[in-house]
């Protein structure tokens, strides 16, 4: 009966970590301003996507795109130790998007990389 019960308790220990992981965290969000036009006439959002694994590592993502979502989109991989520090600012552009996180770090990203449903 004991085995039962120690059996019963690891299956609910995997199952729980199986729903838990791996798992996307949206930490920023930030929608291009409607006086900003581009060539494909459509809305634009930048993501911060913070990424946790089964393994226990963790990863940051901008997506830039038409999509609110983070499934598609322009992806930029962001240093960890940059990511967790969050996004200070973004600066959209009819040229770009700019990113400037606490640390000062800038990034810019042309509009001809997000554009175009990429």
């Amino acid at each position: 009966m004991l085995l039962g019960g120690v059996s019963g308790v690891l299956l609910t220990v995997t199952v729980l970590t199986v729903l838990w992981w791996p798992r996307t965290e949206v930490t920023y969000r930030s929608t291009a301003p409607t006086t900003i036009a581009y060539s494909d006439e459509s809305a634009h959002f930048l993501t911060l996507v913070h990424q946790h694994s089964l393994s226990g590592r963790e990863s940051y993502r901008m997506v830039i795109g038409r999509s609110p979502g983070v499934s598609y989109g322009h992806w930029l991989d962001v240093d960890t130790a940059l990511g967790a520090k969050g996004i200070e600012s973004t600066t959209w552009t009819e040229s770009g998007v700019r990113v400037r996180f606490p640390t000062r770090h800038e990034v810019f990203v042309p509009a001809r990389f997000f554009l175009g449903g990429r």
